[in-house]
């Protein structure tokens, strides 16, 4: 009977010893992770952070974006400048930030010339009330445009707290003139010739050295008007369609092409169909800065473009140094140049068959 009662209880104490190695077994294995996870997670996760922390940071195109901005402005020049006694206020800025695009040919494409877009404001009460709106028309479509651009506004100083809200709120980069006239204007015409003189007189003082063109803050473009543009060496014209809405008419006025030499200058009624033209080989246009004060021998600000170092720099252009009356006339002279330097002058497009600018001549109100 002993024996048997033997038998039975041997086989308990074996599973408790074996228990008890079991426990101790888990006990260290869990001791041996914890310890592994602890210094483990003061390790670099994978070999790549390794690398990176030896390598330039990853690319982001918030980066890009802030190099591309510096890269433009140290090129352009565009540090706001104290006032001065021009009244140029508020000068150089963009509105919420200058957006910037930019695109994967960039490098290919190199540094793109500045484009210097000028808009003249006119005063009176109903002029007011479309000037907003017609000031972002025309700020969305710049926003279109490859940087680098700058969009210089003239208008009377009275109106310059409200239009400086609107330019703010953009987006694009903009140097805004707040206009000291010497004198009062008799017609919209004149007070527009005195900005523009104001604002030549701007860049040339600044030397913002790019391809400079009047637009209208009436007027519609094509995007594509903006890349052609940007290609002019020396002064450029293309055709422009006027749209009267008082008169319900259409006229489009242009230059005369051969490929992108310019040969000669029409224009175009298409209410009545008629047509007026004339060449450069006939006896009338050999003097087409004085030729009998017809429209054919006349330039519109929208219709031409030109490089703004002639401003201050007159002799790379094969002009003379000692010009009269230029700095109080700046636009009357550009407008000369562009007429009588036929050579440097490059029509746009190639064959200056394609309508790209619309001026929209809406009713004048006082």
């Amino acid at each position: 009977m002993g024996t048997g009662a033997v038998a039975v209880v041997a086989p308990d104490r074996a599973k408790q010893r074996r228990g008890g190695h079991l426990w101790k077994k888990a006990l260290l294995h869990f001791s041996l992770c914890f310890v592994m996870g602890f210094f483990t997670g003061f390790a670099p996760s994978s070999s790549s952070s390794w690398k990176a922390a030896t390598q330039h940071p990853p690319h982001r195109a918030g980066d890009h974006l802030a190099a591309s901005r510096v890269a433009v402005d140290a090129r352009v020049n565009l540090v706001p400048s104290p006032p001065d006694t021009a009244g140029e206020v508020g000068l150089g800025g963009a509105g919420g930030g200058a957006t910037v695009d930019v695109g994967d040919d960039d490098e290919e494409a190199g540094l793109q010339r500045l484009l210097i877009v000028v808009t003249t404001t006119r005063s009176g009460a109903g002029e007011r009330r479309r000037r907003r709106a017609e000031l972002l028309r025309l700020a969305h479509t710049l926003r279109l445009v490859r940087p680098p651009v700058v969009w210089v506004v003239v208008e009377p100083v009275a109106d310059a707290p409200a239009t400086a809200e609107v330019l703010r709120g953009t987006g694009v980069m903009y140097r805004h003139i707040a206009f000291k006239p010497e004198e009062n204007f008799t017609t919209a015409a004149a007070e527009a010739h005195a900005q523009r003189n104001a604002a030549l007189a701007h860049v040339e003082k600044h030397r913002l050295a790019g391809v400079l063109h009047f637009a209208d803050a009436a007027g519609v473009y094509d995007t594509g008007f903006f890349d052609q543009i940007r290609q002019i060496e020396a002064f450029g014209t293309w055709p422009v369609a006027t749209m009267s809405a008082g008169e319900k008419k259409v006229v489009v006025e242009g230059p005369l092409c051969s490929a992108s030499k310019v040969i000669g200058w029409f224009s175009r009624d298409f209410n009545d169909g008629t047509t007026r033209a004339a060449t450069y080989n006939t006896e009338t246009d050999l003097n087409p800065a004085g030729a009998a004060g017809t429209r054919l021998h006349t330039i519109d600000v929208s219709g031409f473009a030109f490089n703004s170092s002639i401003l201050w720099d007159p002799e790379r252009w094969g002009r003379p140094t000692s010009l009269p009356d230029t700095s109080q006339d700046s636009i009357k002279f550009v407008q000369e140049v562009v007429l009588e330097d036929r050579a440097k002058l490059k029509g746009i497009p190639s064959d200056c068959s394609q309508i790209m600018v619309w001026q929209y001549g809406a009713p004048s109100s006082q």
